[in-house]
């Protein structure tokens, strides 16, 4: 049980440190979220409760394979909000593109023999 609320506790800090920061230093905040922290914790966390490689390397590679398709999603809500679409419009169909190019990805992939 403590194992599990230190995780939560690590892992949800981060995401309270990074939204913090984000009020006062925009580009710092931006920076920080773009570190893969909570999937190099994700790894420890496996490896420390499993040390099963294998999960690991997979694990690893499927994160690289879902970051590409969800890139574009921050590339269309600013522009849709400097548009002047609400947040919340510009977040779903951020959303909305994201779920569309991980089924495009995920279909792409199979051809070449790679199933996620």
């Amino acid at each position: 049980m403590v194992w599990y609320l230190c995780k939560l506790l690590i892992s949800a800090g981060i995401i309270v440190v990074i939204s913090e920061i984000s009020k006062k230093l925009p580009l710092l905040g931006s920076l920080i979220a773009s570190l893969p922290l909570i999937s190099v914790l994700g790894m420890i966390w496996m490896y420390a409760e499993t040390k099963e490689v294998s999960r690991i390397a997979d694990h690893a590679e499927g994160t690289f394979w879902y970051v590409l398709p969800s890139l574009p999603m921050f590339l269309l809500m600013p522009w849709m909000m400097r548009k002047g679409v609400s947040f919340p419009v510009a977040l779903s169909a951020g959303i909305a593109l994201t779920g569309f190019l991980y089924v495009v990805m995920t279909k792409v992939l199979a051809k070449f023999g790679m199933n996620l």
